[in-house]
């Protein structure tokens, strides 16, 4: 456990990295089909699209992380004393 702790913050680095990212697609398909046809017709809203969907991915886990790692550091200071 103590060795995976280390590690927190190059996993909220690549997280952070994944999301400025413009070139991911996690978009479903109906959303991704809507998106290509708009930037078709010379909208750019694809993008803002394609960003949201990723911070809504990604908030779930780094609300969790970030809860562990405040639960794991109280625990540990608990545990010295």
């Amino acid at each position: 456990m103590n060795r995976f702790i280390k590690y927190i913050p190059f996993i909220l680095i690549a997280i952070i990295i994944l999301l400025s990212l413009s070139s991911l697609h996690a978009q479903c398909s109906m959303c991704q089909a809507v998106a290509e046809s708009s930037r078709d017709a010379g909208s750019t809203n694809s993008d803002g699209i394609n960003k949201g969907v990723m911070y809504l991915f990604f908030t779930p886990y780094l609300i969790i992380g970030t809860v562990g790692y405040f639960w794991w550091r109280t625990r540990k200071k608990a545990q010295q004393q």
